[in-house]
Formats: C-alpha cells, structure tokens, sequence
C-alpha cells in the first residue's frame, strides 16, 4: 500500500497544546516524585506545591486553546466520550488533595500522587485518541507520554529539593525508560508506515540535539548515584529535553494520513481500492 497525496501537518494544535502537555506531565510527575521522597523518609513539599502549579499551568494554556475561553465549563459535559474531559475532571480532586496534604495531613500526597496519575495517562491517551495523526495514534505513544512526564517530573525534583539516593536512581530510571520507549514507538512508526515528514523528525538536527540533551542527563544522574554533585543539571536536562520532545512531536511529526493506494491501478487489470482513513 502507498499514500496517494502528501500528509499534511496538523495546524489545529500549537505551542499553546505544546504548553498543556509539558506543563501537565511535569507537574505531574512531580507530584508522584514529591510522594516517592515521602515515603522513602525525605519529605518535599515544595516539590509538592511546584508540581500542582505546574499542573495549573498546564491547564491555563488549555484555557488559551479554546477558541471560545468563556465556554470553557462545557469541557467537563462528555466524560463518556472524551479524554480531555477526564483529565480536567482529575484537576479538581487532585488540587484538594495537594492543599490536604499541605494543610491538614502529609500522607494526603499519596492520594495527590494516584490522581496525578490519573492525570497523566489521560493526557497519553487524549493525544491517541486523534486517529487520523499517525504520530498521535501510535500505540506506543501513551506509554512514551507517561514515561517522559515521570523523566521530567523526577528530574525537576534536584531542582527544588536535595537529592536522596533512592531519587536519583527512580530519575535515572525513568530516564533509561523513556529512552526505551521512544526507541520502540521510532521502530512501531516505521512499520506502521507513517509518513515521511513524520519519519523525517528522527533525523532532524533539533531532534539530534534533544537526544543528545537526554542522554547527558542520564549520564550525570548516573553520575550523581556515584556521589557527583551533578543530580540538578541531569534533571534539569532531563525536563527540558521532555519538553522539546513534545514540541517536536506535537508541532513537527503531527501529519495527517492521506487516501492510502491498495493497488496500483492499472488499465484493463481490474478494480483498484482506495482506503480512507477515519
């Protein structure tokens, strides 16, 4: 099978989508790291209070998308059908818990830490949801937005709070994981056989910089586990490179399938079928 028109790039999300998807996914996953340190004995909770800030954040330039901001209550009206609603549905529930875990009980950040998450794999999966981007709808795509919200969340971490052994290696972890992942949904796009521009984002200098910005992190985190004083700039690298990773993935590989050829037609050798994408 073959396109039979050029993909074209999706314009309907921008830099505004790009600040909802980093904003989320990193405040997120500081929440869930700011948990991890309470369990483990080091306690942070103004890692607690920059991760919900994060997630509100994020969830302002959601309000920026809209194309009518003042009708922005009639998100929370299509939790059957719709990931964009659950996730704003999480939002209330997981700021409650944040501010019970800051003013009445600590242990409320282990409840902050289970919507959180929730918040997050509702973010990978309202990018799946979109089937007509091949980029988007990658099954490997929600585990590479959870990996990449963990990687940036519990690298932001060392910036705000003194690093812990136990930290550093769930950072590391992370980090690794999302390198596995990405390499994984890299090789699921070839096979599905998206197109070219899409394919094209693995070769594109930016990207080539992001990689090599995601791999120092892993590399001063493993540093940092062997008594480096390097935690900080490894997660500092680590968020960033996250969020450029979403950039390119959202502005830069975000192409629409075209009309798909089955078979070449050809005069006088019978019915060709064209497959249109839903």
């Amino acid at each position: 099978m073959r396109q039979i028109v050029n993909a074209n790039l999706q314009r309907y999300w921008d830099w505004r989508a790009v600040g909802n998807f980093s904003g989320g996914g990193t405040g997120t996953g500081l929440v869930v790291a700011a948990a991890l340190a309470w369990a483990t004995g080091a306690p942070s909770m103004l890692a607690l209070v920059v991760g919900l800030g994060f997630v509100g954040l994020g969830l302002l330039f959601v309000w920026f998308e809209i194309g009518r901001p003042w009708r922005a209550i009639n998100v929370f009206f299509h939790p059957r059908t719709s990931w964009m609603t659950r996730e704003a549905l999480l939002g209330p529930p997981l700021m409650a818990a944040g501010a019970a875990a800051l003013f009445l009980d600590s242990r409320f950040v282990l409840l902050a830490a289970l919507f959180a998450a929730g918040y997050l794999y509702c973010q990978a999966r309202m990018l799946h949801a979109s089937r007509g981007i091949p980029a988007w709808c990658q099954k490997e795509l929600p585990l590479l937005i959870v990996a990449t919200g963990l990687a940036e969340g519990t690298g932001l971490y060392f910036v705000i709070a003194k690093p812990s052994a136990v930290m550093i290696a769930a950072a590391l972890l992370a980090g690794i994981f999302r390198e596995v992942v990405r390499e994984i949904y890299r090789r699921g796009l070839i096979q599905s056989k998206a197109p070219a521009g899409t394919l094209a984002w693995f070769s594109l200098p930016a990207e080539n910089v992001l990689s090599a910005g995601r791999l120092a992190s892993i590399i001063f985190l493993a540093l940092a586990l062997i008594g480096w004083r390097s935690a900080a700039l490894g997660g500092l690298l680590a968020v960033v490179t996250g969020w450029g990773l979403k950039f390119m993935l959202i502005t830069r590989a975000a192409y629409l399938r075209g009309p798909i050829l089955q078979h070449t037609p050809v005069r006088g050798q019978g019915p060709s079928h064209v497959i249109v994408p839903s």
